[in-house]
């Protein structure tokens, strides 16, 4: 494939699973940015086994969009509507893909979008290829990129038997958000940051991805899946891999993603002595979940980057759900001064910290010490706050984004092939042999466990600053 042709504007995105709750919470939003932004293709596709016809739609987005946060463009709504068409059917069934053909003859290069389960990839791979619709197209798949390595691998070869890697867009919306991109525009263009970013200085390095609420009638899909498969493998390992990374040695996508790839093959692989899981209290009364269910809702990495950078820093990643907040932080510890110095005996300083809160809102803390006020020659903590302001919503939300570079061929905040096998391969031991989960109360911190992996028994406290 020519790179005129991974980097051409496509003019169709078909969107199988257009009726289903993916869609309707995160892409019906993005696509109507996206025409309100005139970043529409000339044609959109919906594809689902719904039983309903093109008016059914139409009604549907129209809804989606007045019941979301949205104030809905009446001229950008009808720019939607013209560009809309339909293919309702069975996804084992080879007419709906005839259909779908039908739907985008007049278009040369289409997005083809998997809002689907990762079960029916197969059937719509092949409905695809027996009407030679992958012969010129992307395909947009939605995490997870199977259950362990060896699903992986096999979702990975049927994937790559009709399409290259360059035309395949594995999208982790983690990566769309601002506060997440930021992580590496902070890095690479504060020049303070670089002599220090190594592990002669830094300490410990923590991410946690804490929420406060549960399953949320998802039981039946979460029991499943659980935390360490639902947002470590994949977000909190990018998270890592941001914050690890050696700079690019171009502006060119690749080059981005060979340096992610770098840090995610270099994490050893995960020592199951060095995670706890745990269930919060209750979960097994959610609706879908089994009775004896040990899924863990919970869970707490030691691991370790082992590149010449970071030998020897441990990582500590933590994830949970029903915990006392939520919060989404990554905070790097420096080692403290080799003597304490304008300090009392009772009031050991605290060493200094760079803390990257992506959630409830994006903002850069660095905790230093300074004089505090008074006679005496003594220190005290103080914070270097740098907070976002609130958008008023023009800016670009994470789907939208991925969405339009996926219609430019922008493979830059997507998963490659070799990244996504090298983040199972971590995690893997601890999917073969997981130690068992351990209750913990829903408003809590997790487990007390896992304190035992961190430094003093103590992790450092989110939210603050």
């Amino acid at each position: 494939m020519s790179a005129a042709h991974r980097t051409e504007r496509a003019d169709a995105l078909v969107l199988f699973g257009i009726t289903g709750d993916l869609a309707k919470k995160k892409l019906i939003p993005a696509v109507y940015r996206l025409a309100l932004h005139d970043r529409l293709p000339d044609a959109v596709v919906g594809v689902a086994r719904s039983g309903w016809d093109l008016d059914d739609l139409r009604r549907h987005i129209r809804t989606t969009l007045d019941e979301s946060d949205h104030d809905v463009d009446d001229e950008v709504f009808e720019r939607i509507a013209r560009a809309l068409r339909y293919v309702d059917g069975d996804y084992e069934d080879e007419d709906t893909y005839v259909r779908v053909a039908e739907a985008v003859a007049d278009q040369q290069l289409p997005v083809f979008y998997f809002a689907i389960p990762p079960d029916l990839f197969d059937d719509v791979i092949s409905g695809l290829v027996a009407n030679g619709l992958h012969e010129r197209a992307r395909v947009v798949l939605e995490k997870p990129f199977g259950r362990d390595l060896a699903s992986a691998q096999e979702l990975n070869a049927l994937l790559h038997r009709h399409f290259p890697e360059s035309s395949i867009f594995r999208i982790d919306h983690f990566l769309g958000k601002e506060a997440v991109q930021n992580l590496m525009v902070f890095r690479f263009t504060n020049t303070l940051l670089d002599p220090v970013w190594n592990r002669y200085y830094v300490d410990n390095v923590q991410v946690t991805l804490a929420e406060d609420f549960g399953v949320e009638g998802r039981g039946r899909f979460y029991d499943g899946v659980g935390a360490l498969r639902d947002v470590v493998q994949n977000h909190l390992l990018q998270v890592v891999a941001l914050l690890a990374m050696e700079p690019p040695a171009t502006d060119d996508p690749e080059a981005l993603r060979d340096e992610i790839a770098k840090v995610l093959r270099a994490i050893r692989p995960f020592d199951p002595a060095d995670v706890v899981r745990g269930q919060f209290e209750g979960y097994r009364e959610e609706d879908g979940v089994e009775p004896d269910s040990d899924t863990e809702t919970f869970v707490a990495v030691r691991a370790f980057v082992d590149s010449w950078r970071w030998a020897g820093v441990p990582w500590y990643i933590r994830a949970g759900k029903s915990m006392a907040s939520t919060v989404t932080e990554a905070v790097v510890e420096l080692k403290r001064p080799p003597r304490p110095m304008f300090t009392s005996t009772a009031s050991v300083p605290e060493p200094n910290r760079l803390s990257f809160r992506m959630k409830p809102d994006d903002q850069i803390t660095v905790a230093v010490q300074a004089k505090k006020p008074g006679e005496e020659l003594e220190s005290r903590p103080v914070s270097l706050v740098l907070s976002e302001a609130v958008d008023d919503g023009d800016a670009p939300g994470a789907y939208d984004r991925l969405l339009d570079d996926a219609l430019d061929g922008d493979p830059r905040l997507f998963s490659r092939q070799d990244a996504v096998e090298a983040a199972w391969e971590a995690v893997q031991p601890v999917l073969d042999a997981p130690p068992p989960s351990e209750l913990y109360r829903v408003g809590s911190w997790g487990p007390t466990g896992a304190d035992r992996l961190v430094p003093g028994d103590v992790w450092n406290p989110c939210g603050e600053g």
